[in-house]
Formats: structure tokens, C-alpha cells, sequence
């Protein structure tokens, strides 16, 4: 068995942090995106109410838009998806 090189180990301990603070991202924009669908409709004024839509549809966005980052970035070489990945995933309802 081949030993990898220290270039090779430090550029996949850093491809791993990168992937985890994309795994925290998402969760925090789940969290958020969680607070503001409470509080959709809720408000007696127009401009509140579409206000909150808007940050609603922008955080649901952000959230596609890092799922599609993390997806690139995740390795091709098996077939089934890493389960820290698919747990982080399911945690944020994508």
C-alpha cells in the first residue's frame, strides 16, 4: 500500500474543512429559513408579510445554491454519497 505524500493529506484535510463549513452553512440557513416560514402571513401589515417572503425564497435559494457547491465538491469515487454528507443533507430537508 502506497503511503500518501503530506501535500496529498493536507489537500484532503482541507477539501474535508471546506466541506464542513459548507455542511454548517447549510444548517444555519436551515435554521433561519425554519424561522422565517413561522413567520409567513403572520404580520397584519403587507410590506412586513412580502418583506419575509423574500428573505424566505432567499435563504431557500442560498441553500440550493450550496447543496450544488457541496455536490461538486464531493468526491466521484464511490457510489454512494459520504453519510456525514447525507446526514447534514437530510437534516436540511434537501
Amino acid at each position: 500500500m502506497k503511503t500518501p505524500s503530506p501535500h496529498q493529506t493536507a489537500s484532503h484535510d482541507y477539501a474535508h474543512g471546506r466541506r464542513d463549513g459548507l455542511r454548517l452553512a447549510l444548517s444555519i440557513l436551515a435554521g433561519e429559513e425554519a424561522k422565517w416560514a413561522a413567520l409567513l402571513g403572520e404580520s397584519s401589515s403587507w410590506r412586513t408579510n412580502a418583506i419575509r417572503e423574500v428573505r424566505y425564497k432567499t435563504l431557500q435559494v442560498a441553500q440550493s445554491r450550496i447543496h450544488t457547491v457541496l455536490n461538486r465538491m464531493t468526491p466521484k469515487t464511490g457510489v454512494a454519497i459520504d453519510p456525514e454528507i447525507a446526514a447534514a443533507l437530510e437534516k436540511a430537508g434537501l
